[in-house]
């Protein structure tokens, strides 16, 4: 065969295959074998091995990349990836329709419901029609570039299926419209984003294979996905057979309703899911609602609610976003399943502050996809509480669905052979004292040599919102303190290649990045700093407030009791605590060989943007915030001049309440502080 011939034929084999994926992957109608295609795919393979030159990026052959991968790049999303607010109940959705219905109070509102998959969320962009960039959605502005894994699902085309205008007028889209599509494909690009992940049979087959090998069973189809998906190697990707289904249509092809976006994305060459549907009205969404979650196990894939969507694309920019989320977007969720197990035993965890905090270990049970084994029981209080004993049987659930909690005991199954449990007065790992302060609910160890308790100060001084040391995670630090490299956070800046090179797994490259991460982070703000050290009872806030107050670690150090406790939310317990710590040589030393060893100390920058609305007013937080993190929600408070603080007190302004609010509700109830809803904290931030 020459060239000429070989390019008739590689255009040929193309065009077939992709007819057969499309009939077999989205419309779930294959027309020839599986072997029949295999067939196709290895002729195709074989005439580009014969001429490499005719190998196209969009070529089926091309879906798994030869070379592994060294590292993710950072891509920035050009629309920000929003998250979506989270509704559990009925009159929690009726509310929401009542919001967004203010800001078009004449317009009659429908909806187009999508089941809310347990997936991974990918942004795929297209130009003239060829895939060339997939990126994971990150923290919603910056994620990572995963093209190479993203070509290996079946589902995702490497090249879009160009509609005809019969089709295109199927969908409701007019010849404006249409024309609009098929010049975006041909000559533009467009940004499809959708959600990757396993099939549960699909995670099932993975699974007994993984057995049969003698390999680690995968955990659950959304680990697997997300595990997947960060897999340097594509072919271990191509492996477990990932998935791919559309939510959303980026691009502005003069779409009108949210429900053409699915229905074009059908057209390019997408999956959709079928069980999505229109509904006209609120009451129908809710009976969809309930539909769904009654077959929820009958469902091919992992689901844990319906997200709601105001279907007309006009009354979505009308409605716009708040914070991160839109507002013409919700989330209802379905009820958090529960399960029974038993309590095999309770044992003891070891804090960085020497908490001693129990932990029951469970008989593994299956909660929605994950085999859960453990959950904690916070401190001696909440198992009296509960009454909860070893041999107990146990209603478990999973806290906002991902936290696995012990929400009763089942006493009518106790059998006489249960076992009350008491935490121990001496440390099970280093047998040193354990004490608990008067007023307190927690138990310590009071060794400063408990090996523990140095293991987890040191997960926390490299950790995100502390030093943020990228590499150095819980394993390595174990291997560093095995092999008698690091015994304590100073430790760390005076690491060197050559000691690195000497251990298991480090090869030049990886030791290279550890230290180069290292010095990287050498710079870093005094609230961080402060946060780091580990310093009991001083939490993030707490140490915002010091760096805000005394501006650098000199000064704190110096610092009086009278001083410490002038400072708002920093009482008699918290400031002693800090002269205690700082009183202590040993401590005073660690940080003397941080500074000798490179690391600076830059002063906190508090909020200096012209919107300074809560200038001098504070904020106390309490519950779970369904549509922002805490983190997000504390940046936004500090970025317009309020502060966080952690106890309710009558020089308190506002309480603001999340979903299972705690005591410091009642406090703020009984001392008449203002008290804010998720929402109505939202408008404030507006």
């Amino acid at each position: 065969m020459n060239k000429i011939d070989a390019q008739k034929r590689i255009k040929k084999l193309r065009e077939v295959l992709e007819l057969h994926r499309y009939a077999y992957y989205v419309l779930d109608s294959p027309e020839i074998s599986d072997g029949a295609y295999d067939t196709l795919q290895r002729e195709l393979e074989s005439i580009e091995e014969v001429y490499p030159e005719l190998i196209t990026p969009d070529s089926p052959t091309q879906r798994v990349g030869a070379k592994p991968l060294d590292k993710f790049e950072k891509v920035s999303h050009g629309e920000a990836m929003l998250s979506i607010i989270d509704a559990f109940e009925k009159n929690e959705i009726r509310d929401w329709e009542t919001r967004i219905q203010k800001f078009v109070p004449s317009e009659k509102i429908d909806y187009y419901c999508e089941m809310k998959l347990d997936g991974l969320a990918i942004a795929l962009i297209y130009k003239k029609g060829i895939l060339t960039q997939a990126a994971t959605r990150g923290d919603g502005r910056v994620g990572e570039n995963v093209t190479s894994n993203i070509k290996t699902i079946q589902s995702i085309p490497l090249k879009l299926r160009i509609p005809s205008a019969k089709e295109l007028k199927n969908i409701g889209l007019d010849k404006t419209q249409s024309d609009t599509v098929l010049e975006i494909i041909a000559k533009r690009g467009i940004e499809i984003r959708g959600e990757a992940l396993i099939l549960k049979k699909t995670f099932e087959k993975l699974n007994q294979e993984l057995v049969k090998s003698g390999k680690q069973e995968l955990a659950n189809p959304r680990n697997a996905a997300a595990g997947s998906i960060r897999q340097l190697d594509s072919r271990v990707m191509a492996s477990r057979k990932l998935d791919f289904f559309v939510y959303k249509i980026v691009t502005d092809f003069g779409q009108i309703r949210h429900e053409q976006e699915h229905e074009l994305a059908r057209l390019l060459g997408f999956k959709i899911v079928k069980e999505n549907k229109f509904c006209g009205s609120l009451e129908k969404v809710i009976a969809f609602h309930s539909d769904r979650e009654k077959n929820r196990d009958k469902m091919p894939y992992e689901c844990d609610g319906v997200v709601v969507a105001v279907d007309k694309v006009e009354l979505q920019n009308i409605m716009g976003s708040i914070g991160k989320s839109p507002r013409w977007m919700v989330a209802y969720k379905f009820a958090s399943p529960e399960a029974i197990t038993i309590v095999e035993n309770i044992k003891i965890q070891i804090g960085r502050t020497g908490r001693l905090t129990p932990v029951a270990v469970l008989k593994p049970v299956k909660l929605a996809g994950v085999t859960i084994s453990h959950a904690t029981l916070h401190n001696q209080d909440e198992i009296d509480r509960l009454d909860v004993r070893i041999g107990d049987t146990v209603i478990i659930g999973r806290a906002g669905d991902v936290i696995p909690d012990v929400k009763s005991v089942i006493k009518k199954l106790r059998n006489g052979r249960e076992r009350k449990f008491k935490i121990p007065t001496t440390c099970p790992m280093c047998d040193g004292v354990v004490e608990q302060k008067e007023g307190e609910v927690d138990h310590y160890c009071v060794s400063s040599d408990c090996v523990a308790v140095r293991r987890r100060a040191l997960a926390h001084f490299v950790s995100r919102r502390a030093f943020n040391i990228e590499g150095l995670g819980p394993k390595i630090i174990d291997q560093l303190m095995d092999e008698n490299l690091i015994s304590d956070s100073a430790d760390i800046f005076e690491l060197e290649i050559g000691e690195l090179l000497e251990l298991e797994r480090f090869g030049k490259k990886s030791a290279e990045n550890l230290i180069s991460s290292i010095e990287e982070k050498k710079k870093v703000d005094l609230s961080k700093f402060i946060f780091a050290l580990g310093i009991r009872h001083v939490g993030e806030e707490t140490a915002i407030l010091l760096a805000q107050e005394f501006r650098n670690i000199e000064s704190i150090k110096q610092a009086s009791l009278e001083s410490l406790e002038k400072i708002n939310d920093i009482g008699g317990v918290v400031a002693e605590s800090i002269i205690d710590w700082f009183g202590n040589k040993k401590n005073i030393n660690l940080i003397d060989r941080m500074l000798s060893s490179g690391v600076e100390i830059k002063k906190r920058k508090s909020g200096s943007g012209t919107d300074q609305r809560f200038l001098n007013q504070s904020f106390v937080l309490t519950g779970t915030l369904e549509s922002l993190t805490r983190d997000e929600a504390k940046d936004k408070i500090r970025e317009l001049g309020g502060s966080i603080v952690s106890s309710v007190s009558k020089k308190l302004d506002y309480v603001i309440a999340g979903k299972n609010p705690g005591s410091k509700l009642d406090k703020a109830q009984e001392l008449k502080i203002k008290i804010l809803s998720e929402e109505e904290f939202k408008k404030l931030i507006i």
